[in-house]
């Protein structure tokens, strides 16, 4: 990677060019000092400022979301009359020295603008007749004539171009200003104002006087609320993300040789290639958990054996340029085949699975697909004898927690974990409806160390995930694509390993 060139530039002055070695007929050209530009000569600082094409763009087609996020916009101007809202993208973080983390903007912001770059703002203006002027503020084209393109780390020559004010216009469906002067005329708003806090330091800076924490808060609940129900266009992005994991998964099932000869490592870069080449990344640190690590939920340290006869855990998911992101998880068996116990334990899951999908409908509580995986697990438990019953006992106690863990489900959209600011009563205890899309993923998890069951069911987990849609009638499975029964688990792997 290239050093930044201003360390260098600072370090290249006329003097330091200068050597013992050089003879005095081999005089360099001393350059001329520039105060605009430390260790740049005048010469140099000139012949940068000029000779660039022009590469304004024009008749640019606007995102495709543009007319749902001016929808959401105009939602969010009629719950707040009167107040000016401040929702900001958030700024780029180091990871080291001088390199970032890749930037994935806020939620809230990429919502209801459909933009996606760092540092951006979006201010909603209260108008005096009702309604709100938005306006997005945005990072301008780097300017040539200032050296700002080329000696600033974060200048177009070393990042990459970015669009012009003209062009954000045209993408975005909004006007767009200069982010570098949002600060001041923030602080010199008068009137109520909200903003999205935890994104941009800078932004909150200028409101310190003019908001509450408790007024900044139901700005973000009322947001998070608004994208319980999807929309047509949300539905297929989630539909197409679905897709990108399912055929990641079937490229993992192909390389399962070459993981065993390596490790879980090589079945995270498997899925990231499909990520990267048909969507935006990965939804979330993918969880390719291997024998005994597939008891640990959140397995994302992927540096575990893959070996014949253990069980392969991968939760997964592709996120889409537009940010929305499948979640997705199968148990498969390394090598091919389910052990008899093996078999016997994602039988029970499946089983659970069926019965939480099946409770998924417009009217049910949000945790009856819940109770209903749940009240399956325990009775298998029972069954096995590795609890006692009844099993209403075991669910009133939640005795079957040891092994079942987690929640089974969670909403799904542009955060793999949706909506989570949203109020328990809209939520968790809230009523299902057309256009809300959850995950059903019960499991069972027993870890290596407990010997409160027997020796062979230790090290086994089992998870299985699907993204479901409520729909009028009922429900649709978004990643029916993927067999979920242990036959046709084993059936799918020997067919693509074929």
């Amino acid at each position: 990677m290239a050093a930044a060139e201003e360390h260098t530039a600072e370090a290249q002055t006329a003097e330091e060019q200068t050597t013992e070695e050089q003879t005095t007929e081999e005089q360099p050209v001393k350059p001329r000092k520039n105060g605009l530009y430390p260790g740049v000569s005048d010469e140099l600082a000139e012949n940068m400022r000029t000779g660039w094409a022009d590469t304004e763009l024009t008749g640019l087609e606007p995102v495709p979301q543009a007319g749902r996020t001016a929808a959401r916009r105009a939602a969010l101007s009629e719950r707040f009359p009167g107040e000016r809202l401040v929702i900001p993208a958030g700024n780029l973080r180091t990871r080291s020295n001088d390199t970032e983390y890749a930037f994935r903007s806020s939620v809230e912001y990429a919502y209801l603008t459909g933009n996606q770059t760092e540092d951006g703002v979006l201010v909603m203006e209260p108008r005096p007749t009702g309604g709100h002027d938005a306006t997005l503020y945005l990072l301008p084209r780097s300017d040539r004539d200032n050296g700002e393109f080329w000696l600033n780390g974060q200048g177009e020559l070393w990042v990459g171009r970015r669009n012009s004010l003209a062009e954000g216009e045209q993408l975005y469906g909004l006007p767009c200003g200069d982010v570098r002067k949002v600060a001041e005329t923030l602080r010199g708003a008068a009137g109520p104002v909200r903003v999205v806090r935890g994104y941009d330091a800078g932004v909150e800076s200028a409101l310190t006087d003019k908001v509450t924490a408790e007024r900044d808060e139901e700005l973000r609940t009322h947001l998070s609320e608004a994208r319980l129900v999807k929309d047509d266009f949300e539905v297929g992005e989630l539909q197409k993300a679905v897709d990108s994991t399912v055929r990641g998964f079937e490229d993992v099932v192909k390389v399962l040789d070459r993981a065993q000869a390596t490790s879980e490592r090589y079945i995270e870069g498997t899925f990231f290639l499909r990520a990267r080449v048909e969507g935006n990344d990965v939804g979330y640190g993918s969880i390719c958990a291997a024998g005994p690590h597939a008891t640990t939920l959140h397995w994302v340290r992927n540096d575990g054996p893959v070996r014949s006869g253990d069980l392969l855990l991968l939760d997964a998911g592709v996120e889409t340029h537009t940010y929305y992101t499948a979640d997705v998880t199968r148990t498969l068996p390394v090598d091919g085949r389910y052990t008899d116990l093996q078999r016997t334990i994602y039988d029970a899951v499946y089983e659970a699975q069926e019965a939480g999908i099946a409770a998924v409908k417009p009217g049910a509580k949000y945790l009856d697909f819940h109770e209903a995986a749940q009240r399956v697990l325990a009775t298998r438990l029972v069954e096995w004898g590795l609890l006692e019953g009844p099993v209403e006992r075991v669910l009133e106690l939640g005795l079957q927690r040891r092994w079942t863990l987690h929640g089974t489900g969670h909403m799904l959209g542009m955060d793999v974990h949706d909506c989570a600011a949203a109020r328990r009563e809209f939520y968790a205890e809230g009523t299902l409806e057309p256009g809300m899309c959850l995950t059903v993923e019960p499991g069972l998890y027993f870890q290596a160390d407990d010997l409160t069951v027997p020796e062979e069911y230790r090290g086994i987990g089992v998870r299985i995930e699907d993204d479901i849609l409520v729909t009028a009638d009922g429900n649709r499975n978004l990643s029916a694509g993927l067999p979920r029964t242990s036959a046709d688990v084993e059936e799918w792997m020997a067919r693509m390993q074929g």
